[in-house]
C-alpha cells in the first residue's frame, strides 16, 4: 500500500515504514503529525485518485528528524567584467517515518 501526498509543493510517494525528507515543517521531534493532502492511495491493485485530494484519506507520520542539508555553493560569474560572486544555501528538511495509511 502507498500513497502520493502532497507537502512543501512538492509531491512524494510514502510506503508503511519509510522514511522520507520533505520541506521543513513546524514539528518537534518525535511528534505525530497527519498529512490528510493525500491526492492518491493504491492498495492492492485498487487504486483511487482524488480530484484534487482524497476524501477522508489520512496519511500518519512521525517526526525523526530535524535538519539540515549539505552546503550548495552558488558562483556567479561574467567574463572579463572582474564580477564573481560566491554565495552559500543549506536547506533545511524534515524527516518523516510513514505510520499509517487511512483510506
Amino acid at each position: 500500500m502507498y500513497a502520493i501526498i502532497r507537502t512543501g509543493n512538492r509531491q512524494y510517494r510514502a510506503e508503511v515504514g519509510q522514511t522520507i525528507d520533505v520541506e521543513r515543517l513546524p514539528n518537534e521531534v518525535n511528534d505525530t503529525i497527519e498529512i490528510r493532502d493525500v491526492l492518491l492511495v493504491s492498495d492492492d491493485g485498487k487504486t483511487v485518485i482524488g480530484q484534487p485530494v482524497v476524501e477522508g484519506a489520512v496519511v500518519k507520520a512521525t517526526v525523526v528528524d530535524q535538519y539540515r542539508a549539505d552546503k550548495v555553493i552558488v558562483f556567479k560569474y561574467r567574463q572579463r567584467t572582474n564580477y564573481r560572486r560566491k554565495r552559500g544555501h543549506r536547506q533545511y528538511y524534515t524527516r518523516l517515518r510513514i505510520d499509517d495509511i487511512s483510506l
